[in-house]
């Protein structure tokens, strides 16, 4: 019988920080990964670098870069662990980084850095790492405390920690246990979904636009209505199958399906204004004119599509010349779906939190906790979601110690 104060099951973000805080603050920790790779989504995040976390975040109001039906609930854990706090922990281990865009914070060499600052981290706390440990069944045993069977042998330990993160990326492990977990114990789930994913439309309908696939710009895109509207400022990417970029990614999380997106291809231009200059001053042909406001490949896509817009400036028609503005400028398009988890870097929804404490990540059952991307606390793509691994691992770490 292998006794622990805590098991950790999830080698990720979440699970190997909060390992290390606690084993930091003399618990027996235990962590536990059915993959024989660990981190393997901090190894391939942020192109290889490491999106670690994002200097913008505002604790105060985590409602602007977190999606919950409870917004409100990771304040708590991000105010105590902050992004600052992360960053002087990076610059206590030597890791080079810089700021690439909006805040958002990368390794200038290698996701690896992050890694091994980890299992340093890890090491510093004593804490003991069994990879290739799938968990069979887990018993909540009659005095307290939890019994797991894995092929590794029995672990009995006093605080169960999961960390196994949701269902983003198979490929590379993923599963849902934290969720079935969470189900046997009677805690509630919120509906999951893939986010930040690229979103895909009919093959037919997209025909005369997959030929503008790898084209990159900076567009404006939003989704729903009223209260329910969100706006982003981002790169959008082309591809064969629809449209990706972090522009897409951002919007695919309040996205649903059978609705719309709507899109400026040009944010930075008053395409009316221009087009009708140009009408009055330019004998070149549209296409031609159109290409100096945005990308030569989009402008040949739209004119190509109108007989009527395939002439000099001076001959298109103006009922022509504000249709072609009105699309470039707000185009409507509805996605038939999305590519699904397999390219999702979140997954949204997850645990309920209304049965976890947000001061310490435990659940409404006793002993046992949940933290990071298990719960249905999602962020902004941009080094928001590690944040919140590391601050609910904390907040989590932190009540262990507490407890003798």
């Amino acid at each position: 019988m292998n006794t622990w104060d805590v098991v950790i099951v999830g080698a990720g973000a979440a699970g190997l920080f909060c390992a290390g805080v606690a084993g930091q603050r003399g618990l027996k920790v235990l962590v536990i990964d059915h993959s024989d790779k660990i981190a393997e989504k901090v190894r391939i995040s942020g192109g290889g670098r490491c999106n670690f976390t994002n200097r913008l975040l505002d604790a105060s109001a985590p409602q602007k870069h977190f999606i919950s039906q409870n917004p409100h609930f990771c304040r708590s854990a991000l105010s105590r662990y902050t992004p600052q706090d992360f960053i002087d922990l990076v610059q206590k281990h030597g890791i080079a980084f810089h700021e690439k865009h909006k805040g958002q914070l990368f390794c200038d060499h290698s996701a690896e850095d992050i890694i091994r600052m980890l299992l340093a981290e890890c090491d510093a706390g004593g804490v003991t790492l069994r990879s290739s440990c799938s968990v069979k069944t887990v018993r909540h045993l009659d005095g307290g405390g939890y019994e797991l069977d894995t092929p590794q042998g029995l672990l009995q330990t006093r605080s169960l920690v999961v960390a196994t993160g949701g269902l983003s990326i198979p490929k590379i492990g993923a599963t849902g246990w934290g969720y079935e977990l969470a189900t046997q114990f009677g805690l509630r789930l919120v509906e999951r979904r893939p986010g930040l994913v690229p979103l895909t439309f009919d093959g037919t309908a997209w025909a005369p636009y997959a030929q503008l696939a790898g084209l990159a710009l900076p567009v404006g895109i939003e989704t729903g209505e009223k209260k329910n509207r969100m706006h982003f400022d981002e790169d959008l990417l082309f591809t064969h199958r629809g449209l990706s970029g972090p522009a897409v990614l951002q919007i695919s999380s309040y996205w649903r399906e059978g609705t719309t997106i709507r899109l400026n291809l040009a944010p930075e231009v008053n395409l009316p204004e221009r087009l009708q200059e140009a009408k009055l001053r330019s004998k070149k042909l549209l296409g031609n004119e159109l290409a100096s406001l945005v990308p030569s490949r989009l402008a040949e896509a739209w004119v190509g599509q109108d007989p009527a817009l395939q002439r000099t400036c001076s001959e298109v028609p103006d009922k022509a010349l504000n249709k072609l503005a009105e699309a470039l400028s707000n185009w409507s398009l509805t996605p038939t779906g999305s590519e699904g988890y397999k390219k999702a870097e979140v997954t949204l929804g997850g645990v309920d939190t209304r049965d976890v404490s947000s001061q310490t990540m435990e659940s409404k059952q006793s002993g046992l906790y949940f933290i990071g991307e298990v719960m249905d606390v999602t962020g902004w793509l941009g080094g928001y979601n590690f944040q919140w691994a590391w601050a609910s691992a904390h907040a989590c770490a932190q009540a262990l110690s507490t407890i003798q």
